[in-house]
This record gives structure tokens, sequence and C-alpha cells, in this order.
């Protein structure tokens, strides 16, 4: 028997890394068909996935997330769902989601019943599953590289308060040199990245900052008041 495969099929099964350019596609949606690239635009992007419709914890994360719109449209991110159903069953879901949670779907879900995004986007592990997603979260940047990924099992809700705690450290440090300790905060101390030099420190951060150590320097957010 001879197996032959295509550079597709290798593409498709590859595990995205951070800093890799995410997969572009084209997909039947709620609010109609999308390419996803040019869907995002410049905008920061949030893809999350879930295994089929009608699941209860799904259910109330996508409520939460239309939810938490505003606050996503403040941070320039779109969000976007996944789910491998067809998109005659989402207009069912959607409205159990309203009766569930209060909320109006307010961003498109992806109707994945093919599951070539899942499959670009390497979101079947048969360990947990052969048929279904596991139910991950991409952040990705204006760049279209992916910045973060997080992956849940089926039984623990996604905390999308840290997820947009997350968005908020990246957005940040992506415009300054500095990284984020320990649960921080929006409006918290920040740390001055080793790659600076104490020189060159003084220019970026001319207020000064404390040293804990040589290779860690605490400095006040960048952008806040002076106390």
């Amino acid at each position: 028997m001879i197996v032959t495969f295509s550079i597709c099929s290798l593409e498709a099964s590859m595990t995205l890394r951070l800093g890799d350019t995410v997969p572009d596609f084209t997909a039947q949606t709620t609010e109609g068909p999308i390419s996803f690239h040019e869907w995002l635009g410049n905008s920061w992007g949030i893809l999350f996935s879930h295994p089929k419709n009608f699941t209860p914890v799904c259910t109330t994360e996508l409520g939460q997330v239309a939810h938490l719109k505003g606050e996503f449209d403040k941070r320039n991110v779109k969000v976007i769902g996944l789910s491998v159903d067809t998109i005659e069953n989402h207009p069912a879901w959607v409205a159990d989601i309203k009766d569930a949670t209060g909320a109006n779907l307010n961003f498109p879900l992806i109707a994945d019943s093919d599951k070539k995004v899942s499959d670009l986007y390497d979101l079947i592990h048969p360990n947990a599953s052969d048929t279904a997603t596991v139910r991950s979260v991409f952040v990705i940047g204006p760049d279209k590289k992916l910045k973060l990924t997080l992956t849940y099992p089926a039984s623990t809700g996604r905390n999308f308060q840290e997820i947009l705690r997350v968005v908020d450290s990246l957005q940040l440090t992506a415009q300054h040199s500095v990284a984020t300790p320990v649960d921080w905060k929006q409006g918290d101390d920040v740390i001055i990245v080793p790659s600076v030099s104490d020189e060159a420190a003084k220019e970026k951060f001319p207020e000064g900052w404390k040293t804990v150590k040589p290779y860690l320097r605490v400095v006040r957010q960048p952008g806040t008041a002076s106390a």
C-alpha cells in the first residue's frame, strides 16, 4: 500500500507556537461568511473554541463574553467563537445563551462542522476526545502573530477577567520596554526588562525606579499619573 500526503495536511497538524503567524481561513459564522485575517484587520483578536453547541459550560462562557464585549472593544480586541456544529444549529444555541445568561450574542460564532478550522488550530486532542474540539483561547496581535494560548479541560470554565488582564499586559509590554510581575493588574508597578541598560532606562523612565535586584528593577506603569 502506498501512503501519500500533502503539504497542506502537514501544515494542518502542526502545533501553533508563540510568535507564529496564525492560519488564515474562510468560514461561515452567525454574522455571515468571513475571511479571518481580513476580518481581524488591524485589531487584536481572540479566537476561543467550544466542543459543540448546547454544552453547559460553554453556554455560560459565551454569555459572559457577550457581557464583556464593551471591555474587549475598549482594548481594540475582536472576539470570535468556534463550535464544531452546523450553522443551522447555531440560532437555537444563541437563543439558549440569551435565556440562560441574559446576554445577546454580539460577536460571531464560527460553524466548523467539517473541522477545517479545528484542524488548522490543532484543536482535536485524541486523549481528550477523538471528535470534539478542546476549549482553547488564542490571543492574536495586529500582526496576526500568536501572543498567548490557553487550553482548558471540559470541566473548568474559562476566566475571561484573566484573559482581559493578559490582554492589558500584552498591549502594555508591546508598547514599552517592560514586563508585568506576578498577579499584575492595570495600574500596578511593572518591571524594566533586562535588555534595557540602566543608562537607557534613565531616558525611558526619568522618574526613576526601585532596584530590588540588579536584574529586577520595578517602575511605575508607563502612562499612569505620579502619586
